[in-house]
């Protein structure tokens, strides 16, 4: 039986298909980090050229990205389903909001806080949820969001009822010279960039691996050494945490917070903004973090009397147009952009 002739690439000693592989990977690679450092540009250079109110809402819409990276961890990469996201961004939120104002915590400290009170009682929410799957699993995660609001408007000495708590917003430093609605811009964009670092960090890991391998198949997963349990229980408490961090934010560029800011609408509608931006994709959540804070009052410019028939008009048709998310559609765009380029090269050699 003779030997098979694979040619070889000269310049590497590996076969021209490994190669080419290889420089695909190189060309995407470079590709995401020259969109990323575009990104950051624009980001930096926006608050300084917009009203302060679209600089407000950009923090918002990057606020909400960060939510979404955590439900995003839980919903598109380990196959799992959350209808009570909101909750945890109300844990975030309150324990943010008590410390600042009960306490007298500076707001640096209330970070960590709100991620670790967050992410414990994401994990207390974990170890039940792997008994129930699917529609029951959306269903307790649900009750958790429907119950909230009446819990916090309870507990009155504490969480202010249904009047809520007044905050001071954190002052920019005096060497800073910014404004205070661009400090609290630069607060969310340094929260949102760390994120999206720990997220991809995480991704990259033999823990990423673990939770892809229980999202595609969770028996194989087992077979292979996985344990699908501890990395399901992990999942939420991550997905708790990152939106413990993002109601911790919230706070700080709100001032405000009181119990009817996080009903269930907020939850589905942050499912909604993972779904619509790309599920299990990097830019996924910031598409969805824009989709959640804009949408919304663009239907409500549309029509006052009823915009949620507007919202859920416009998913729908957003949804029809790009079933992979508004992510998968950018992607798509990128590819016939990147494959007419090529083609223009190979016609004018």
């Amino acid at each position: 039986m003779g030997i098979p002739n694979t040619t070889v690439a000269p310049e590497h000693g590996l076969p021209v298909s490994e190669t080419a592989r290889s420089r695909s990977r190189t060309r995407r690679l470079n590709w995401s980090w020259l969109v990323v450092v575009i990104l950051l540009v624009v980001a930096c250079w926006a608050p300084f050229e917009l009203a302060p109110f679209r600089t407000f809402q950009l923090a918002l819409a990057m606020i909400y990205a960060v939510a979404l990276l955590g439900l995003n961890l839980l919903v598109g990469h380990t196959g799992q389903i959350s209808l009570g996201h909101g909750a945890f961004f109300a844990v975030g939120a309150y324990t943010t909001a008590i410390m600042m104002d009960r306490w007298d915590t500076p707001y640096p400290v209330t970070l960590p806080a709100a991620a670790a009170v967050a992410f414990v009682l994401g994990l207390g929410l974990g170890i039940p949820a792997l008994r129930l799957r699917g529609l029951y699993l959306a269903l307790v995660t649900l009750a958790i969001a429907i119950f909230l609001v009446p819990l916090l408007k309870r507990f009155e000495s504490v969480t202010g009822g249904s009047m809520g708590l007044t905050l001071d917003k954190p002052e920019p430093p005096a060497w800073s010279g910014l404004a205070e609605d661009q400090w609290l811009y630069f607060l969310a964009l340094v929260v949102t960039a760390v994120s999206y670092l720990l997220v991809a960090g995480i991704l990259r890991s033999r823990v990423g691996r673990a939770l892809h391998a229980v999202r595609d198949n969770e028996t194989a997963a087992e077979v292979t050494g996985v344990r699908p349990a501890f990395y399901k229980t992990l999942a939420f408490a991550w997905g708790a945490m990152f939106a413990g961090v993002a109601g911790c934010v919230y706070i700080w560029v709100i001032g405000y917070v009181s119990p009817d800011s996080f009903t269930l609408t907020l939850s589905v509608t942050l499912l909604a903004g993972l779904v619509v931006g790309g599920l299990g994709g990097q830019w996924g959540p910031l598409l969805g973090g824009l989709f959640v804070m804009y949408v919304p009052s663009f239907a409500q410019d549309i029509n006052q009397a009823a915009p949620g028939v507007i919202f859920g008009l416009l998913i729908i048709a957003v949804m029809y147009l790009a079933p992979n998310g508004l992510a998968g559609l950018v992607g798509r765009a990128a590819h016939w952009l990147g494959h007419r380029a090529r083609k223009g090269r190979t016609d004018a050699h």
